[in-house]
């Protein structure tokens, strides 16, 4: 019997390794060719995967719930035997059930009086948005336990609501012009929710607001109706339900947060929007052992291994490691670090993949709260794999803490040399940026306001802002942050752009340098932006200013970074350079395939003070050469460099335009030929309007501003003085023409304001200067080129209308 049912089981394994070729003999016998069958097996493939991932969301959501009940259960049971009951606060469903209609007043009012005319004003093609209906359903939230922490100080109150919703929500929206009608029909949401009691007062109501968050990213499933129709619409075919739920669920998790004040003017509401972080965590990812093999080969007969490669979460901060192929045991070695917001309860959830060609297979997870790293300041160990897995995973884990003087900012960076760290260096620092708002924006067309949104860049690191339609005085309330490796030497860069055209408002850099000079590493206050000028730097000093004009010419016998298969078939490169110098970041266009690409672009970059920062002295006035790529073994770059210096003479101007139209090249902006320095002193017999001058109606500045002038014989100066308001006070247009006639192309002294009242002047000098090469000394800025499919970024254009914007800013050198 033993050997008939072993038979038996081997004529049943047979037979299921036979079943592979059935597809193949099918086609054969209907005529149909390879490609047939390819799309076939693509498209069942497609749908396995879709289905799986749906049934394991929804196995999650329902495990979720049944640990959160049990937990629940355990502790009504434990407080019954105490108390007799559970408390109504605890569990909270007939509070919610009787308070849920009045919410689903709420949200309808708030989707149609204010989310529906953001939607409409977001894409041209949604301009007939509109929700037909709103129904929260019957079935409310459900509270499935509270837990209450103490907080960071004695003002705060933590409350951690395990929550539980699966609603028969009935949502409709319609979009008329293209007749399309979509909506969602059910929704489950699982989670912890965090509600933050502060400030606490001495008066009623006691609690100034409510932060409401979620620690770690919920359950969200989403029963969409339409939505094929919906991803029809031009503009939104490049999206998916799968991204759509991703970005919902994001916004939800910590850095984000709800804040409901609770009383008016609450001087703490910005900082209780984007508080400072906790600290921060490196995170060195050693290595695994003992992993699942899930590579199988001829239908599961031969046992292959893994590449594995591993996911970082911490809320919305995602990062992955590189791939190991064919290896049980992987070594990564790299480090990772992670801003901290809230502990105890913010934690880490590192998950193994196997990388395959379809879909990756999972190894197995980990989760760790921060708040043991926190105890323990360093936590070296091996972490068992759950989640159906098997093995171990390697972690190193250093706690941060974040100090507001720069005192041991020398002893931090000497001891990140010491550190070996990839595929990134330590950071020394974090550089929190405060968006807040901005005013007097410039309309670029006539009567039609601009629809702002902010873009804050670090060397290659770059956030961007939401978009704030059809005004030029946006409020964003939003916050940034970075990591920095090198922050004497670092610059924020910050760009105020007209959505969906992307054409410049103004911008602003920042030396980091004077964050650490400043009191607490910290600056609040209102920010000059210029789409022209770098930052305003004083004329007075009289030292002539340089321009560094650097021609990014061509490489050769780079390295092809694209290659398929796992490297059996090597491909090319797309490249692009990336020109970092005296604090602005210039990039290329892309050229496609190519290992010794030509670009042929010119950027131009002001340099202050008496001479260029550069290491290398040369006696030529023009560097013109190849330099060899460092960190790589083959490539180099083609580069010219020609340092131009500002000259009092007119003369010469002709001579400089016909150079630069020899020059010029295919692509980029038009060569600069003339430097516009400008220093505003002081205004006389101002009308007074306003209480915030110093000196009512003589209002002190001392600021200087430098523009790159390229038709200096056609342009003009245009200035206007404002109030913070906006109410114009005067204007002053001085054409340029005038400069190329006087003597020494400067004009200096009291100049008549059109518009301001009788008497109205201010004092400036204006300064043209000629630009004509001079001796150049190489090394200042790096030029990096780099791989990648990314836009061109040219230089902005000069000689633009100014606005103002509001910017506050903090830096925190990180220490044990």
């Amino acid at each position: 019997m033993e050997r008939r049912g072993a038979g038996l089981a081997a004529l049943g394994a047979l037979g299921r390794r036979l079943l592979w070729a059935l597809p193949a003999y099918a086609a054969g016998l209907l005529g149909l060719g390879a490609g047939a069958l390819v799309l076939a097996l693509a498209l069942y493939a497609g749908w396995r995967r879709r289905r799986r991932a749906r049934e394991r969301g929804m196995r999650l959501a329902a495990r979720l719930q049944r640990d959160e009940e049990a937990a629940v259960r355990a502790a009504a049971a434990g407080l019954g035997a105490a108390r007799g009951e559970l408390p109504a606060w605890v569990s909270g469903s007939s509070v919610l059930a009787q308070a849920w209609p009045f919410f689903g007043q709420y949200m309808e009012k708030l989707l149609v009086e204010n989310i529906a005319p953001s939607i409409r004003a977001s894409n041209t093609h949604l301009q007939t948005f509109t929700f037909t209906k709103v129904d929260m359903g019957e079935k409310p939230l459900r509270v499935l336990g509270v837990r209450a922490h103490p907080g960071a100080h004695k003002k705060q109150i933590l409350l951690d609501l395990n929550i539980s919703y699966v609603g028969d929500v009935q949502i409709d929206v319609e979009v008329k012009k293209f007749f399309c009608k979509a909506g969602v029909k059910g929704m489950q949401l699982h989670g912890m929710l965090r509600i933050i009691l502060e400030p606490l007062l001495g008066d009623v109501p006691i609690v100034g607001a409510l932060t409401m968050f979620f620690i770690r990213r919920p359950i969200l499933d989403i029963n969409w109706t339409g939505m094929t129709n919906l991803l029809d619409i031009p503009g939104l075919s490049s999206m998916s339900d799968t991204m759509i739920m991703d970005a919902i669920s994001s916004y939800l998790v910590l850095p984000n947060r709800l804040l409901v004040p609770l009383v008016p003017d609450l001087h703490e509401a910005a900082q209780l929007r984007c508080p400072l972080p906790r600290g921060v965590v490196r995170v060195h990812l050693r290595g695994a052992r003992d992993l699942r093999s899930k590579d199988r080969f001829m239908g599961g007969l031969v046992e292959g291994k893994s590449d594995p490669y591993a996911v970082l979460r911490v809320g919305t901060q995602v990062v992955t490691s590189r791939v190991i192929d064919d290896n049980l045991n992987p070594t990564w070695d790299e480090v990772y670090e992670f801003i901290v917001h809230e502990v105890p309860g913010q934690e880490m959830e590192v998950e193994l993949f196997d990388k395959d060609p379809d879909q990756d297979d999972l190894l197995g997870r980990m989760k760790l709260d921060f708040g043991e790293v926190l105890k323990a300041r360093v936590l070296d160990k091996w972490f068992p794999l759950q989640e159906g897995g098997q093995g171990r995973l390697h972690l190193r884990l250093e706690w941060l803490s974040l100090m507001s003087d720069a005192s041991k900012l020398d002893q931090v960076l000497e001891r990140n040399r010491t550190i070996v760290a990839k595929p990134d260096p330590p950071s020394a620092t974090i550089l929190v940026v405060y968006l807040d708002r901005a005013e007097d924006l410039p309309m670029k067309k006539p009567g039609k306001e601009p629809n702002p949104m902010v873009q804050v860049s670090v060397q290659d690191v770059t956030r961007e802002s939401k978009v704030v339609y059809n005004t030029s005085a946006p409020v964003w309330e939003d916050a940034f942050r970075f990591f920095l490796h090198d922050p004497v030497n670092q610059d924020v860069d910050i760009q105020v752009k007209d959505d969906p055209r992307q054409s410049s408002l103004g911008s602003l850099s920042l030396p980091l340098a004077r964050l650490l000079d400043s009191p607490e590493l910290t600056l609040d206050h209102w920010g000059w932006t210029c789409p022209a000028a770098p930052v305003p730097a004083p004329v007075a000093s009289r030292c002539p200013q340089h321009v560094l004009r650097i021609h990014l010419l061509e490489a050769e016998n780079l390295i092809a970074k694209d290659n398929f298969f796992k490297g059996v078939v090597r491909g090319r490169s797309d490249p692009y350079a990336k020109v970092r110098v005296a604090g602005r970041v210039f990039r290329s266009r892309v050229v496609k395939e190519d290992l010794n690409p030509r670009w042929n672009e010119v950027y131009e970059v002001l340099g202050g003070g008496c001479k260029v920062p550069l290491r290398r002295v040369l006696s030529s006035r023009i560097v013109d050469e190849w330099l060899p790529l460092e960190e790589v073994k083959s490539g180099r770059l083609h580069v010219r460099l020609e340092s131009l210096a500002p000259s009092p003479s007119s003369a010469l101007l002709e001579q400089v335009l016909h150079t630069n139209s020899l020059l010029q090249p295919a692509r980029g902006e038009e060569l600069s030929a003339a430097l516009l320095s400008v220093f505003v002193d002081r205004a006389a017999d101002l009308p007074v309007t306003t209480r915030r001058l110093r000196q009512p109606g003589r209002p002190v500045w001392d600021e200087g501003f430098s523009f790159l002038i390229k038709r200096p014989h056609v342009e003009s100066l245009e200035l206007q003085v404002k109030e913070e308001g906006g109410q114009p006070l005067g204007a002053l247009s001085l054409p340029l023409p005038q400069l190329l006639a006087s003597e020494g192309l400067a004009l200096d002294g009291w100049f008549p304001l059109a518009g301001g009242g009788p008497g109205s002047q201010i004092l400036l000098r204006a300064q043209l200067g000629v630009l004509v090469s001079q001796q150049v000394e190489v090394g200042a800025g790096s030029v990096s080129p780099a791989g990648g499919d990314a836009a061109p970024q040219p230089a902005e254009a000069p000689g633009e209308e100014c606005g103002t914007g509001g910017l506050r800013q903090r830096l925190l050198p990180a220490d044990r």
